[in-house]
């Protein structure tokens, strides 16, 4: 299938590893010009290097902190100037710790609304005034399926991945006729570094092994297995095709039948 992304230019933040890097790889298999971003200058580095290897295609990246305004909109302009345009960018963070409600300080709060609301605040900021110069784009946010049921643990999560959701919407309606679409996407249990971290916080609040989590985990889903990352990238990369034009301001789980509600 020919999803017309050959020359697009696709941003994905936090692409060294996990998600984001499964995303970014499926890009440029499809012939995009990618650029990349993400705190450690190491494994950027070796993502960048290993996606150019299996696409034959040439990665832009650059390490730095989606938080900081002033960096995303430096990497952004950069972008700009040296492909010309901005079509497609995914907001991607490492998701806030997991912790219970007393567990958390105001200083948790404050990082965790820069990390998981306001860094996609700063990319849609930067990229849709570009995308409207070219009267098309696609503005990809990843988020969590903690936007249409809480996961226990992750309160954090729960409540600011849900302003994503709402940030997401309005911006779908307010661009829609500038031909950009925006739409928020939720991985449910996918095998990252980011689930390990609650499968060993469930663990731990359980009194079980690493390897009996994991089971419990999986058996909460109808597909009786985790996700794969090159699964929710593979309904990404659609997203961001010119199939998928007149699908905007959606929320679409990616997790296995998780999510228990109608909608």
């Amino acid at each position: 299938m020919d999803l017309g992304l050959k020359g697009r230019v696709a941003i994905v933040a936090a692409a060294s590893k996990g998600l984001g890097r499964a995303i970014a790889e499926e890009f440029a298999k499809e012939g995009c010009e990618v650029a990349i971003c993400a705190r450690g200058a190491a494994d950027l580095e070796l993502a960048a290097k290993e996606i150019e290897k299996a696409s034959g295609r040439s990665v832009f990246r650059r390490a730095m902190d989606v938080t900081n305004a002033d960096a995303v909109c430096g990497f952004v302009e950069d972008i700009d100037k040296k492909y010309g345009r901005v079509d497609i960018c995914v907001t991607n963070a490492g998701g806030p710790p997991a912790k219970k409600f007393l567990e958390i300080s105001l200083d948790d709060w404050h990082a965790a609304v820069q990390l998981t609301l306001l860094s996609n605040v700063y990319f849609a900021r930067e990229v849709l005034p570009r995308m409207q110069r070219n009267h098309w784009g696609r503005l990809l946010t990843l988020t969590s399926v903690s936007v249409k049921q809480p996961i226990d643990g992750l309160l954090l999560s729960n409540s600011l991945r849900a302003g994503v959701a709402g940030l997401a919407k309005t911006l779908a309606n307010e661009f829609g006729a500038d031909g950009i679409t925006v739409n928020n996407v939720c991985p449910g249990y996918t095998l990252t570094d980011r689930l390990e971290e609650l499968v060993e916080k469930r663990a731990e609040d359980a009194g079980v092994s690493r390897d009996q989590a994991l089971k419990n985990m999986s058996a909460q889903v109808p597909a009786d297995r985790l996700g794969r990352p090159e699964e929710l990238a593979a309904l990404v990369t659609f997203l961001a095709s010119e199939r998928a034009s007149y699908i905007n301001g959606t929320t679409i789980t990616v997790d296995g039948g998780l999510v228990k509600g109608l909608l």
